[in-house]
């Protein structure tokens, strides 16, 4: 949602948009994540605070272990107020792929769609 972007597909650097996010925020520039659109809109300073809540809210939504996750009562809480949060630890959700030929166009750095499970579905039809 912050993004403007799909979380399917190989993002940048080969990663998927978790990946990305989470490469972004370790470096501490995840800003750079945010959908310019956002920053169209007036009073830009509480959006960018908003905007750091959400996402850091969201890497302890993605923890690998499920009881490291808040629940739906507690997202609400954390998104509700400006109380600290605890620091989010490494998404379990990471897709790293280096080893693989690359799917992101490097020039533009555009998603591409890429099956990441390589699942094939075929539909049969009676005559």
């Amino acid at each position: 949602i912050i993004s403007g972007k799909r979380s399917r597909g190989i993002f940048r650097s080969n990663q998927n948009l978790i990946g990305h996010a989470w490469r972004l925020y370790s470096e501490g520039r995840p800003l750079e994540l945010m959908d310019p659109c956002l920053e169209d809109t007036a009073d830009s300073s509480c959006k960018f605070s908003e905007v750091m809540r959400c996402i850091h809210v969201s890497f302890l939504c993605l923890q690998q272990r499920p009881e490291d996750r808040p629940s739906m009562a507690s997202v609400a809480v954390m998104l509700g107020s400006d109380g600290p949060l605890p620091p989010p630890k490494q998404p379990g959700f990471l897709i790293d792929c280096s080893d693989g030929p690359s799917e992101a166009d490097s020039s533009s750095g555009k998603l591409l769609s890429h099956s990441i499970n390589e699942i094939t579905i075929s539909l049969v039809q009676a005559r």
